[in-house]
């Protein structure tokens, strides 16, 4: 469902999955803040989509609606956007946690998380970054931004799906860097840790005092701290640079 669209507007564009709420949304705003014209996307919360769209007020470029837990969707999303006009970039942030311990459950339990999780996380992401990649080479220039996770690089215990999910999408940035520089697409991601999502909080309770223990920093992540980040690989500064999954754990895993 389109909210908002305006096709006079200038470039920069940037569509910003899963953006009403956490990560994604803080995401948003500093591209905005940095002069980005800013689409976003959400799957069901439309209140929260509606209170995002305020805050970004005239830096508003679009809302969308596309469950990405169908990938069809994925590309019928990018076409929607871009016939409000052409994309400079593309953010996908749009994922699902859902824990579920390796021999837990029956073979059709492990089979729903295992296709549930790999949909929104990998195949909805990789289908919007064909359709985006498509768009940027034939217009000879583009970014991409994908949000992975730590665990993509060292793993979780009760979340090896979700992981090989993030191993995944951070496999496919560096490939994709390498095969699409000579059409000057560039691919980059950020890998954060422990985030103050409600995604993060879930479950979490009486566990905090452990989790900080892990940090060396002695804080989360704040989904500020990953917008930064992933601002950073939208600017002109990192132009010679492609292929970069950044850590943002708070020195607490390097690899």
């Amino acid at each position: 469902m389109q909210l908002v669209s305006d096709r006079s507007e200038p470039l920069p564009r940037v569509l910003v999955t899963g953006s009403s709420r956490g990560i994604g949304r803080a995401i948003a705003l500093r591209l905005a803040a940095s002069g980005w014209r800013v689409a976003l996307h959400f799957a069901h919360d439309e209140r929260a989509a509606a209170e995002t769209l305020a805050a970004l007020g005239p830096a508003a470029s679009g809302c969308y609606r596309a469950d990405l837990s169908d990938p069809e969707q994925a590309p019928r999303l990018w076409a929607a956007a871009s016939a409000d006009g052409p994309f400079d970039a593309l953010v996908n942030n749009a994922g699902i946690y859902i824990p579920h311990g390796f021999l837990e459950g029956d073979e059709a339990a492990f089979l729903e998380n295992y296709r549930s999780i790999m949909a929104v996380n990998l195949e909805s992401p990789l289908r919007l970054m064909r359709a985006a990649a498509a768009d940027f080479a034939a217009a000879g220039a583009g970014r991409i931004v994908n949000v992975a996770s730590r665990v993509g690089f060292k793993g979780e215990a009760n979340a090896a799906t979700y992981a090989a999910s993030k191993a995944a999408l951070i496999n496919f940035t560096r490939s994709l860097a390498v095969e699409l520089a000579p059409k000057n697409v560039q691919i980059f991601g950020i890998a954060p840790g422990w985030v103050e999502t409600a995604m993060a909080r879930d479950g979490m309770g009486e566990r905090l005092p452990e989790i900080l223990a892990t940090l060396p920093l002695g804080r989360m992540a704040s989904p500020e701290d990953c917008a930064n980040a992933a601002e950073f690989f939208l600017r002109p500064e990192s132009s010679y640079l492609s292929g970069v999954t950044l850590d943002i754990n708070g020195a607490s895993y390097f690899h």
